[in-house]
């Protein structure tokens, strides 16, 4: 048995909180929201972001950070991307000194274009650092809390400590894989969310399954250029951390960021789609993160840009379609150096 922390009590956290209950783990999920920590102390249930599901063993949630990171051995990071610096400086004095950080928030920070890892190297130290992993792979909290089979990755380039948290939370349905592909593995993971949007536009303008399935391979074309000019591997990107998330966000009626693009290619105002959602879709700002590193990087991302210009420059979806399909013609993997 095992002591792990997760930060944030969202759906996502605390679905990996039952699993790790059920697995026989002593639990902390750490959350801001006094309400969902009363509902999973006093009620065993996350009745904000995961109704309808009891928390089993020994699942605690509090609202003190200190309290739930103390002498845990693993700590999942499950908050929104953006507030990964600041509780990471918050929780770095009172980490065990070989703790093992894992990363399950898929996201890029905007004013750094740093991966989580990076993020989690400048707070903690290199040593720290080299124990960090990365829980990405296809899996709405919903379905894991309901024990449906789900397959997901841990990335990282400690074998020990991948193995690890795959020793920690694959238990009956929850199954996970180890890869030594960290940089591969949080790409996919954030840049899929950037897909999903163009995903969910493409659903929201009425267009038929072609169009969802161009969209999704040309999007994995961009997440694989972007994904190898930063050290990652072609393989991670046709495994669970790349193809099978992908897949699994562009078309799940779950996936938060398919909704948000949807209901933009339906005409509405992203402000008024994101003022209705109790949960963050990553894919916004990620899409800004994505953005900027490419650029910086000098790769081109077609899919990215026309999503950005969606979001943050007025451009209808149905011009960003068009746009992209009026496109000059090229070779299928050029940029790849397939």
């Amino acid at each position: 048995m095992s002591h792990i922390a997760i930060i944030g009590a969202g759906g996502w956290g605390t679905a990996l909180g039952l699993v790790a209950g059920r697995a026989g783990h002593a639990v902390r999920l750490w959350s801001r929201n006094a309400e969902v920590v009363e509902g999973i102390n006093v009620r065993r249930v996350n009745g904000v972001y995961l109704a309808g599901h009891k928390l089993a063993g020994d699942v605690r949630a509090t609202c003190e950070l200190g309290e739930a990171v103390r002498d845990a051995r693993i700590v999942i990071l499950a908050a929104p991307s953006h507030a990964t610096r600041e509780l990471l400086e918050r929780m770095a004095g009172e980490l065990h000194a070989e703790v093992v950080v894992v990363s399950a928030t898929k996201g890029i920070e905007i004013e750094t274009g740093q991966r989580i890892s990076e993020v989690a190297g400048e707070v903690l130290g290199k040593e720290c650092a080299g124990r960090f992993v990365c829980l990405s792979g296809p899996s709405f909290a919903q379905e894991v809390a309901a024990g449906h089979p789900t397959a997901v990755v841990a990335a990282g380039y400690d074998a020990r400590a991948t193995l690890a948290v795959q020793a920690a939370l694959s238990f009956e349905n929850f199954r996970v894989y180890t890869n030594g592909d960290l940089v591969g593995t949080e790409l996919g993971g954030a840049v899929k969310n950037v897909i999903a949007l163009a995903a969910g536009m493409v659903s929201g303008l009425g267009l038929g399954t072609n169009s969802i399935a161009a969209l999704i391979t040309r999007g994995l074309s961009e997440i694989t250029r972007l994904a190898l000019a930063e050290g990652g591997r072609v393989e991670t990107l046709a495994g669970l951390a790349g193809m099978g998330d992908l897949v699994l966000t562009c078309t799940g009626a779950l996936s938060r960021n398919r909704y948000v693009g949807q209901e933009l290619g339906r005409g509405r105002a992203l402000a008024e789609i994101l003022s209705g959602m109790h949960e963050v879709a990553e894919g916004v700002r990620t899409t800004r993160a994505v953005k900027l590193l490419a650029e910086s990087r000098e790769i081109e991302m077609p899919i990215t840009e026309q999503v950005h210009a969606v979001l943050y420059e007025g451009k209808s979806a149905r011009a960003a379609a068009e746009d992209l399909m009026a496109r000059p013609l090229r070779g299928e993997f050029a940029g790849m150096g397939l």
